[in-house]
């Protein structure tokens, strides 16, 4: 079977901000923690099924709280594990690691390897969204796409998503590695460790959640980048 030329993976780190019912008692009190930014990324998982929807593509989604522990953040970050969980002893910390940690990211890499099986090379966006204000800094974009910029495929997927959202959406700034670097620590860098540039591209799309705010606006950004996303893919798939 000949293989196409271009494959879609979505996943979403941040989808939710459950917590099992054996840690509940970590966050007693600190339930507006959890609906903060810290606890999740509002929006994400909505963005995120917009996209996979459009473009028939698996999704795959994290929907325990970051405070747990994180799953965008490799084993040995100082951030994969946060104030709530840090002090638990050793094997607590390797529960949540098999329990809540490991197996997103294996979903997301073996979704990866089965897309591989059928496509040339494989696309891997993962969706997140960022507080418009962060430590009294306010955000200057409302999207962000983050990609490591030595990678030749992932610099022209992002510019021809750039260029798109620009076209059908031009009020909206939309800024490049903003605002956090493509190439930093991520469920993204982890994967490229694994795959080859020439197989491997994997993009970060940030969406200021405080669009949310304001629903027109909310509901042309989730449909808007879900088109776009699909017809670059397409796009792609065909030159």
């Amino acid at each position: 079977m000949r293989k196409r030329k271009l494959g879609l993976v979505i996943s979403c780190e941040h989808a939710g901000n459950r917590v099992p019912p054996q840690y509940r008692a970590l966050f007693r009190g600190h339930a507006k923690v959890l609906a903060s930014h810290r606890g999740w990324d509002p929006g994400a998982l909505d963005v995120a099924r917009a996209i996979a929807f459009a473009s028939h593509a698996p999704l795959l989604a994290n929907t325990t709280t970051r405070l747990l522990i994180e799953c965008n953040r490799s084993i040995g970050s100082p951030e994969l594990l946060s104030e709530f969980t840090r002090d638990l002893d050793t094997a607590d910390h390797m529960r949540l690691l098999i329990a809540h940690y490991l197996p997103h990211r294996r979903a997301v890499d073996t979704a990866i390897r089965r897309a591989l099986r059928r496509h040339e090379r494989v696309v891997h966006i993962g969706v997140h969204t960022f507080t418009p204000v962060l430590k009294g800094r306010k955000r200057t974009a409302d999207i962000g796409l983050l990609y490591d910029p030595i990678r030749p495929i992932e610099v022209e997927i992002a510019d021809a998503l750039a260029l798109r959202l620009r076209a059908v959406a031009p009020k909206l700034r939309v800024r490049r590695n903003y605002p956090y670097r493509g190439s930093s620590d991520g469920l993204t860098t982890t994967l490229r460790r694994r795959f080859p540039g020439s197989r491997y591209a994997g993009i970060e799309i940030e969406v200021n959640h405080g669009l949310l705010g304001k629903p027109t606006v909310w509901k042309q950004v989730r449909s808007g980048m879900a088109d776009v996303v699909r017809v670059t893919i397409q796009l792609s798939q065909d030159s």
